[in-house]
């Protein structure tokens, strides 16, 4: 992801000027709103000019892409490589890891795409597609998931962890996460044992 979105300096690196408008966006806008946080804000914390953030990004909402397809690289990196480990229970737990694990993190204020889309209600927007096709994604390797643990309704129990997943996420905010870290766990369990009763 950082590869491709690199600007073109001669090398396959970003820019540190990037990253740093980047980190910065990324810290203040999930833990104060998107909406919240203007450009010079995001500049002055940065230390760099309007003229650099213009060089990579066009404009705010470029930016607001680029934070969530940078949250959206982070998940996938954690969770794919489970793909291809030969347990067939690994690429659930992955999942399930992923998101007990941020869950319980210092600083925890839900989900950062849910929270993103509460603030573009337009679903035609670019920011709303590219939390469209985060969710697509991790909805597909729910289903993944427990289609190689042998559920007898895969595509059903992985929309149902999503709707776990999403209560857990949301929970996990405004109550006690480790409460929401477990009740997650206890959710899938459930799913588990309903696939096998099914069969």
């Amino acid at each position: 992801m950082a590869t491709r979105e690199a600007v073109s300096t001669g090398s396959t690196r970003p820019s540190k000027a990037r990253e740093r408008l980047l980190r910065t966006a990324t810290a203040l806008f999930y833990t104060e709103g998107i909406h919240e946080v203007g450009v010079d804000r995001i500049l002055g914390e940065a230390e760099v000019t309007r003229s650099t953030f213009y060089r990579h990004f066009p404009g705010k909402e470029d930016l607001v892409l680029s934070y969530l397809r940078s949250l959206d690289s982070t998940v996938r990196a954690n969770v794919e490589p489970a793909v291809f480990d030969p347990d067939p229970r690994a690429l659930l737990e992955a999942l399930i890891g992923e998101h007990s694990e941020r869950i319980c993190e210092p600083g925890f204020r839900g989900c950062a795409f849910i929270n993103a889309a509460a603030e573009y209600p337009d679903q035609g927007s670019p920011v709303r597609q590219a939390i469209e096709e985060h969710r697509t994604w991790m909805l597909g390797v729910a289903v993944e998931a427990f289609r190689r643990i042998g559920h007898s309704a895969p595509d059903r129990a992985g929309r149902r962890f999503m709707l776990l997943r999403d209560g857990a996420m949301i929970s996990g905010y405004l109550n006690d996460p480790e409460t929401a870290r477990a009740t997650l766990r206890e959710g899938v369990d459930d799913l588990l044992t309903d696939g096998r009763s099914s069969s």
